[in-house]
């Protein structure tokens, strides 16, 4: 049957969504460690294609002379980035996955974005990383617009993540964190096959106030909110479309603080948080929620890029905790 709010072509977009058949891996090439091992797990799961991509800025292309006078060496810098990632290709090509690096010059999400439509990448994969000693909640500014930009599933390693480990006896968990707007659908449906194909559990997570917070304002809290109603919709709904099983959770407190202590409580294999342009434009800076489950979380995060809600439903405004 057709997956909730994905509407025409929705077989033809969940199979490119879950099935890729191109992985571009946008690197700096620090985080090559980082990102090959899910990248080689994924193609040999899908069959995909992954492309290395590196972008230079001006800087990097600069050189010096025996005179120690400064000067443009475009050719070999463009030659030492490929030294680095071919060795990442051919380990690949070993393991029977196709693999090529690229690089491309000038501004770095500008040209993955343009990368994305003209090699028709159906999956990205990158790196978060730390700014600086003080906050280790910034995802760097090309993760940040490469997030907001592109409308294909971003598949985020961050620094406490890895591979899940194997194990026979232990329940496999996919958590989607959502918003229970109508936008959460396409990521919802994304997320319940993403889970089916691993044999996983979806746990569907929607976190509201404080209690103390809702009983003020008179509204039912727990198992009683509005909130638990619509997620057991939600959990319906997105059942339906998939085979596995959809279990939904109401919790109360602080969004980042929940989605992450349920993520490590659970041993969820993979997080996917539908990201609409509000909260991707605005909330990434405003209150950091997807910034601390990006730097955080000790599994990979999916994200997708949805459209924006619109702005009359004050209810699900108020409730919401992550846009």
């Amino acid at each position: 049957m057709p997956d909730p709010g994905l509407g025409a072509g929705a077989g033809s977009t969940l199979t490119r969504w879950t099935h890729p058949s191109v992985l571009l891996v946008a690197t700096d090439m620090n985080d090559l460690g980082r990102l090959m091992p899910f990248a080689f797990e994924q193609a040999a799961e899908t069959g995909a294609r992954v492309i290395l991509l590196h972008v230079l800025g001006s800087a990097a292309a600069m050189s010096t002379d025996g005179a120690g006078i400064p000067y443009y060496d475009s050719g070999g810098a463009v030659e030492g980035a490929v030294r680095v990632m071919e060795p990442w290709c051919e380990a690949a090509r070993r393991r029977k996955i196709a693999c090529y690096a690229l690089v491309r010059e000038g501004n770095a999400p500008r040209q993955i974005a343009e990368a994305v439509e003209e090699l028709n990448a159906d999956r990205i994969l990158l790196g978060t990383r730390s700014r600086s000693k003080l906050s280790k909640l910034l995802l760097g500014s090309v993760a940040e617009q490469v997030l907001r930009s592109v409308n294909i599933p971003v598949f985020t390693v961050g620094p406490e993540a890895h591979l899940a480990a194997e194990d026979e006896g232990r329940e496999r968990v996919v958590l989607y964190a959502t918003t229970l707007k109508e936008t959460s659908r396409p990521s919802a449906a994304l997320a319940c096959h993403l889970a089916s194909e691993r044999g996983a559990t979806l746990l569907l997570l929607h976190v509201l106030p404080p209690i103390d917070e809702m009983e003020r304002s008179g509204l039912p809290t727990g198992l009683d909110s509005a909130a638990m109603h619509e997620l057991r919709h939600l959990a319906a709904e997105t059942g339906a479309g998939c085979c596995t099983a959809v279990e939904p959770l109401v919790v109360h407190g602080n969004p980042s603080i929940e989605v992450l202590a349920q993520s490590s409580e659970r041993r969820a294999s993979l997080i996917v948080l539908g990201a609409t342009q509000r909260s991707a434009v605005e909330n990434l800076t405003r209150d950091r929620t997807i910034y601390r489950v990006l730097a955080h979380a000790r599994c990979p995060v999916l994200t997708l890029r949805e459209a924006q809600t619109s702005v009359g439903q004050a209810d699900a405004e108020r409730l919401a905790t992550y846009g």
